[in-house]
């Protein structure tokens, strides 16, 4: 009975050292995740802000001579 309760003990430590390992990828991927995402939007802003850009500057520009 002894060698069980050891046992159970031992199998119980494992598993808690598992969880904490799991716990510790899960928390480093979400920061992953939300740093990735803040350079995403970034990069959107960045994008969309040159479309306009280049669409006010063809707005602007003069029709070709043969028109």
């Amino acid at each position: 009975m002894h060698e069980d309760i050891v046992d159970l003990q031992t199998r119980m430590a494992f598993q808690d050292g598992v969880i904490e390992q799991l716990n510790q990828v899960v928390t480093d991927q979400q920061q992953q995740i939300d740093r990735l995402e803040r350079r995403m939007e970034k990069l959107l802003g960045q994008v969309e802000a040159l479309q306009a850009d280049q669409l006010v500057q063809q707005a602007d520009e003069p029709p070709p001579p043969h028109y």
